[in-house]
């Protein structure tokens, strides 16, 4: 299902994108967690699958809490890296989430903008229809998404960020329905350039998709605070699915 064209594949994968996003604030994700299973009443022992776990933060953290952790994420180096977490009750699997899932689960969570990244709906609907198939009874998903109108309208279209002697060249544009970012940087005289792409998803075409799937949103907040969600100053669109 992935091929060169899709961005991911080969940006998620490279040592760059880690080293450009190391400062990611694991309490925050942490006390997002803890908010999140504490108001959708999991059990401890139920499972979870951390759908687009990159290098398993979030997967470790809930392991932590006693939840039986499945992380999944496309990317083959940061499930590698990933593995060196597993035990009995935490494992990792390379997966696109275009394809059905090979486990059952009691939730689904899918964290930190890691949807939208399809230019045809069709395609995000059937990860939404992969993630109903893979619900035990009375299963529940998550979707954290970017506030797509508060995010446009902040938009930074140049900056440029130093980490780990690397200088990166950041712009950003909204074009043909989609947030994009573009990443350029030279590394021992080798120019690189990547982009991330992510769709304008607002509630109600999140509606729509979903819908489509056959899930329902329940409830929405946003940010990781759990407050309410509101158009204009929510930094985050979090949606609770069931059926």
């Amino acid at each position: 299902m992935s091929s060169k064209k899709d961005w991911f594949t080969d940006w998620f994968n490279t040592k760059y994108y880690h080293i450009l996003y190391q400062h990611r604030d694991d309490y925050e994700a942490q006390v997002f967690m803890t908010n999140l299973v504490k108001y959708l009443e999991i059990p401890k022992g139920n499972s979870i699958l951390d759908l687009a776990c990159g290098k398993g933060r979030h997967s470790i953290f809930l392991n932590s809490l006693e939840y039986k952790v499945t992380g999944a994420d496309l990317s083959i180096n940061s499930i590698k890296h990933a593995s060196e977490s597993k035990n009995e009750s935490l494992d990792f699997i390379v997966q696109d989430m275009r394809l059905p899932f090979p486990v059952k689960v009691d939730a689904v969570f899918n964290l930190f903008t890691s949807f939208g990244y399809f230019a045809d709906d069709t395609e995000d609907i059937r990860v939404i229809e992969n993630i109903k198939n893979s619900l035990n009874k009375n299963g529940v998903a998550v979707i954290d998404y970017l506030n797509v109108q508060k995010t446009i309208e902040n938009l930074i279209p140049n900056e440029t960020i130093f980490l780990d002697d690397i200088e990166f060249q950041i712009s950003k544009e909204v074009k043909n329905d989609f947030i994009i970012k573009k990443i350029e940087f030279t590394v021992e005289g080798k120019y690189h350039n990547y982009y991330e792409r992510v769709k304008c998803l607002t509630l109600e075409r999140f509606e729509k998709i979903i819908s489509a799937a056959g899930l329902k949103i329940k409830n929405t907040f946003g940010d990781y605070n759990l407050h309410s969600y509101d158009r204009e100053n929510s930094n985050r669109l979090i949606l609770i699915i069931a059926e």
